[in-house]
C-alpha cells in the first residue's frame, strides 16, 4: 500500500516555477509518509503534479512511482495505492497483445492496461485501489477508486485547481487550501459521527471519489463516472448451490489476497469471520512448509473487568486459543493499557483527520502499530457482518419500523451534552434522517419482492454504504498510520455482488445468524468456533479508564480556550459524568456507549484545536461581537 497525492490546473503552467510546485508535492508526501515509508517520488508536468510514498509489498526493487510509460509517442503517468490480485492474469492478457514489461509490479500492469484499454481497464481489476493517471496527450487527469471503497481518495477544488490525496491532510499542503468547517460539517460530526456521508469529507469543500467511480478532469471541467454498482436480480441457485458458491468465492478471495513478496499474517479474534480467513491462510502456507503468524487484541485486566451484555456476550481469548490450537499458528496476544488507550485517542484523530470511533479506533491504532513492528501485510475478517447480515439490527423488529440508521437509533446520547443554542441551530436529527432517507431511496429494488425482503435489502444497502465504509476507513487509517497493509478479503466485490441477491432465508438459514457464511466454512473450522455467538471487536470495561476520561474532560471544561466549550453545556456534562455507566445503550454501533461519548467529545476538542477551526454558528458570532 501507498499514499498518493497531486493537483491539476489547466490555467497554470506548473513548470514555470518548478521548484515551488515540486516542494508542494514533497510536502504532500511528507504529510502521509506513514503510508509509505520505503520510497517516495514526484512528477511535475505543465498542468499536473503527482506525488507518491511507497510501502513495498510486491516488486520490492523496481516498483518506484510515479511511473511513466510511453506508447506511440504518448506519455502517461500513474500514482497508485492498492493491490491488484488478478494482475498476473491481466499481465498475460496484455503480453498476448504485444505489451512488454520492465517491472513485475501491478502498477505497470494498470498503466499498460490503460494504454491498451483506456479507462475500461478499471473493469478488469480485482483488488483494492485508488490511483491517478495523467494522460499528457489527452491533457486529462483520471482518479479511480475501487468498488468497495477499501482505499481512500479525497479531493477538493481551489480556484481552477483540483487537488487530491489519499488522506485529507494532504489537501491542506496545497497553497491556499485551509481546513474549514460549516454547519453541514458540524451536522456530520454530531448527527452522524463517527460515520460520514459517502462522497463527503466533513471539512468544507472536501469530497471523496465514491466507491465504484472515477473522475475525469480536463480543460472542459470534470465529470464523475460510475463504473460499478449493485444490481438486484432474482436468486436462482438452490441452498446447497448457494453454500458451495459462497465457499468458492470466499476461499478464492482469501487465497488471492495472500499475494505478497513479504510474509503475511492475520488478525484472529476467535469469531467465525477472522477464523475462516485464518484457517484458509494457514492451510495454504502449510502446503509451502510455512507457519502463519496471527495476532489477537485485548485490554490489560479485561478478564477481571469484562461485563457480558447483549452486544458482547463473551471474551475472545478462550476462542482464540481454540483456533490457534486448531490451525497451528504462531500466535501473539497483544494487550493495551489505559495510558496508551487514552493517548492513542488523539493519534487516531491524526490518522483519520477527523473525530472517529473513540477508544475502539485508538486501540486498533495501537495494536496495528505493534503488528507493524513484525509484519507489513495482514488479512482481516472485516465486513462479513455487513455483507452476510451479522449485526443485531438485521434481526430486530424495531429496526424494520425505524426511520433512522439502525445502528444509531437512540439520538438521546448524541444531543445530551450539547448546549441548547447548538441544538436550536443545528438540525441534527433532521440531517441524519435526510441522509438515511436518501440512501433508502437509492437502494436497488427488485420487482415483485415482498415488503419484508425489500426492507431487508434496504437495511443491507444502508450497511454497505454507511457502516461498512466507516469500518473500512478505520481499518485503512489505523493500519497505514504505521505502514501496515490490512486486506479485507470478505469485502471482495464478487462476494458482495453474489450475496446481495441471496434471500434472507438462505443468509440466515434455520434462523442462524450469518448461517450462510458458517455453512460455507464447515470444511475449514471446528463446529464450536463455527457456531460461536457473534461478539464484536473488544473494548475495555476498566473503571479506571472511565475515571481517566472524566478527569481529562474536567480539565477541558476548566480551559476557557477549549473550542469544545463553545458547544457543550458544562452542567450537562458534569451531571452525565456523575451518572452510572451504561454500556448497554450505545449511541453508535455496538461499542460506543457512555464512556465512548466522553472520548469522542475529547477527540472533537483536539480536532478543532489542531486544525484551528473557527466555528461559524450564529449564536457564537453574536456572543463574540458582544464580548468585543
Amino acid at each position: 500500500m501507498c499514499g498518493i497525492a497531486g493537483f491539476s490546473d489547466f490555467s497554470l503552467d506548473y513548470t514555470a516555477t518548478p521548484d515551488k510546485w515540486t516542494k508542494v508535492l514533497e510536502e504532500m508526501n511528507q504529510s502521509q509518509k506513514h503510508r509509505g515509508p520505503d520510497d517516495e517520488g514526484t512528477d511535475l508536468d505543465a498542468h499536473c503534479g503527482l506525488s507518491h510514498v511507497r510501502l513495498s509489498i510486491i516488486d520490492l526493487a523496481t516498483g518506484h512511482q510515479p511511473m511513466t510509460r510511453e506508447r506511440d509517442g504518448r506519455k502517461v503517468t500513474i500514482v497508485y495505492n492498492g493491490e491488484i490480485y488478478n494482475m498476473k492474469e491481466i499481465r498475460r492478457e496484455l503480453e498476448g497483445k504485444g505489451v512488454h514489461f520492465s517491472t513485475t509490479s501491478d502498477t505497470e500492469v494498470i498503466l499498460a492496461g490503460y494504454q491498451v484499454y483506456g479507462v475500461e481497464i478499471v473493469q478488469k481489476l480485482n483488488g483494492i485501489f485508488a490511483f491517478a493517471i495523467w494522460d499528457a496527450g489527452k491533457r486529462k487527469l483520471y482518479l479511480f477508486r475501487d468498488r468497495s471503497g477499501v482505499k481512500p481518495l479525497f479531493y477538493t477544488v481551489y480556484g481552477n485547481a483540483l487537488i487530491f490525496s489519499s488522506e485529507i491532510k494532504g489537501l491542506f499542503r496545497y497553497p491556499g487550501v485551509t481546513p474549514q468547517l460549516d454547519r453541514e460539517g458540524l451536522c456530520e460530526v454530531f448527527g452522524l459521527g463517527p460515520a460520514k456521508t459517502y462522497g463527503k469529507g466533513v471539512f468544507k469543500d472536501v469530497k471523496e471519489v465514491l466507491p465504484g467511480h472515477f473522475l475525469e478532469v480536463g480543460e472542459a471541467g470534470r465529470k464523475e463516472i460510475c463504473y460499478w454498482k449493485l444490481e438486484s436480480r432474482p436468486h436462482e441457485d438452490s441452498y446447497e448451490e448457494t453454500v458451495e458458491r459462497t465457499r468458492e468465492l470466499v476461499t478464492a478471495s482469501i487465497k488471492r489476497q495472500m499475494l505478497s513478496d513479504v510474509p503475511i499474517c492475520t488478525f484472529l479474534s476467535g469469531g467465525v469471520d477472522s477464523s475462516f480467513v485464518t484457517a484458509v491462510c494457514s492451510r495454504e502456507l502449510q502446503k509451502q512448509g510455512k507457519q502463519l503468524t496471527t495476532y489477537s487484541f485485548d485490554f490489560v485486566d479485561n478478564k477481571i473487568n469484562f461485563k457480558a451484555n447483549a452486544f458482547q456476550p463473551s471474551e475472545d481469548r478462550p476462542w482464540v486459543e481454540k483456533m490457534v490450537a486448531y490451525a497451528g499458528t504462531d500466535h501473539h496476544f497483544l494487550e493495551c493499557n489505559n495510558k496508551d488507550l487514552y493517548q492513542y485517542l488523539f493519534d487516531a484523530v491524526d490518522a483519520r483527520d477527523l473525530p472517529c470511533m473513540a477508544d475502539v479506533e485508538s486501540s486498533m491504532l495501537y495494536f496495528c502499530s505493534k503488528v507493524a513492528e513484525h509484519n507489513k501485510v495482514t488479512l482481516t475478517g472485516e465486513c462479513a457482518d455487513e455483507i452476510f447480515g451479522g449485526y443485531p439490527w438485521f434481526h430486530k423488529k424495531e429496526c424494520f419500523d425505524a426511520d433512522i440508521f439502525p445502528w444509531s437509533m437512540d439520538f438521546t446520547l448524541r444531543t445530551l451534552l450539547l448546549k441548547d443554542e447548538v441544538l436550536r441551530e443545528l438540525p441534527l436529527k433532521e440531517y441524519a434522517r435526510a441522509a438515511y432517507e436518501k440512501t433508502v431511496r437509492q437502494t436497488p429494488a427488485l420487482e415483485g419482492e415482498n415488503a419484508e425482503e425489500k426492507r431487508r435489502r434496504e437495511i443491507s444497502y444502508l450497511n454497505l454504504k454507511w457502516f461498512m465504509q466507516t469500518l473500512l476507513d478505520r481499518m485503512d487509517r489505523t493500519s497505514m498510520y504505521s505502514g501496515l497493509e490490512a486486506r479485507v478479503p470478505l469485502a471482495d466485490h464478487e462476494i458482495i455482488e453474489y450475496v446481495w441477491n441471496v434471500p434472507w432465508e438462505m443468509k440466515c438459514h434455520n434462523g442462524i445468524v450469518k448461517g450462510l457464511l458458517r455453512a460455507a466454512g464447515e470444511e475449514y473450522l471446528p463446529e464450536e468456533v463455527l457456531y460461536r455467538r457473534k461478539s464484536p471487536y473488544p473494548k475495555t470495561y476498566d473503571p479506571a479508564y472511565e475515571a481517566l476520561l472524566r478527569r481529562e474532560m474536567r480539565n477541558v471544561l476548566e480551559d476557557n480556550h477549549a473550542p469544545i466549550c463553545d458547544l457543550i453545556d458544562r452542567k450537562k456534562v458534569e451531571q452525565f459524568m456523575e451518572s452510572p455507566t451504561d454500556y448497554g445503550r450505545p449511541f453508535y454501533g455496538q461499542l460506543m456507549a457512555g464512556p465512548q461519548l466522553l472520548a469522542y467529545f475529547l477527540q472533537i476538542n483536539y480536532w478543532l484545536t489542531k486544525y484551528r477551526i473557527r466555528l461559524q454558528l450564529n449564536f457564537l458570532l453574536v456572543q463574540r461581537k458582544w464580548v468585543c
